[in-house]
């Protein structure tokens, strides 16, 4: 699914599970629900996404920004923690 567009679209609780969706545009989108687990998101954008109870466990390379997303009980994985903290030029590990 690389490359798809969901720009504002209602995708509440959407399995994406071992999926690859590089450079995958989820701006605006209600992914409320949705489970990415093991997926492979490189380039993937969430711009003002709803990812409220979404499931990012195992999930690699993505790039959230906990200020531009609603990320309200949202699952991640420690190792995922780069790719929400990543703006803030911090080391983890």
């Amino acid at each position: 699914m690389d490359y798809c567009g969901f720009y504002n679209l209602q995708v509440k609780k959407t399995n994406f599970n071992s999926c690859r969706l590089l450079e995958a545009d989820f701006t605006m989108a209600n992914l409320t629900g949705s489970s990415f687990t093991g997926s492979e998101l490189s380039g993937a954008v969430f711009d003002q996404t709803v990812l409220e109870k979404a499931d990012f466990r195992e999930a690699q390379n993505y790039r959230i920004d906990p200020e531009l997303n609603r990320i309200k009980g949202a699952r991640f994985d420690l190792d995922g923690l780069p790719g929400l903290l990543g703006k803030y030029g911090i080391k983890i590990g």
